[in-house]
């Protein structure tokens, strides 16, 4: 219990919780950001964990005057988590989505996958891109795409593009 009151204080007190962090684990700081994001986007389960505030706030702490924190280092850890996130949960989606869709259970009916494939063949670059944007949607929507088997080499320019946009824009 002890844990999950630390959990869902540190989500709502980032900022300070950050702080701390960096001057507790200094460099190691980065290895814990990258499994934060890494996590909050290729898990389809922890989509809870903070995201968009977390970026905001390392930014904050990268800033000038008084930076524990190096910008440029930032950017890149925060890409490969985004990125390697958005492919871990596509293969994921890919692999299970089928699978799942070939018994016939009660809420998961064939017809859901074809809509689903549908969507994402007209509208999947649109849906990943805006997705990273929107928390706890970024994180199911690589998994989706990976379901709807939207081709792989199209999902990776849109997951690209999204985790650029992203980052640059919480981080800067």
């Amino acid at each position: 219990m002890e844990h999950l009151k630390f959990l869902i204080d540190f989500i709502l007190h980032i900022d300070k919780h950050l702080f701390e962090l960096v001057q507790r684990y200094d460099t190691w700081i980065y290895l814990i950001l990258f499994l934060i994001v890494f996590a909050e986007t290729g898990l389809v389960v922890t989509p809870l964990l903070p995201g968009d505030s977390l970026l905001f706030a390392a930014g904050a702490l990268a800033a000038p005057p008084d930076n524990p924190l190096n910008v440029f280092y930032l950017m890149i850890i925060f890409f490969f988590a985004a990125f390697g996130g958005d492919n871990t949960n596509y293969f994921i989606g890919n692999y299970i989505g089928p699978k799942v869709f070939e018994k016939n259970y009660r809420f998961l009916k064939k017809d859901y996958l074809n809509k689903t494939q549908e969507f994402y063949e007209k509208h999947g670059g649109k849906a990943v891109i805006f997705a990273r944007f929107v928390p706890i949607v970024r994180t199911f929507a690589p998994f989706v795409a990976g379901v709807g088997s939207m081709t792989y080499n199209r999902f990776i320019g849109f997951s690209v593009l999204a985790s650029i946009l992203w980052i640059n824009i919480c981080v800067w």
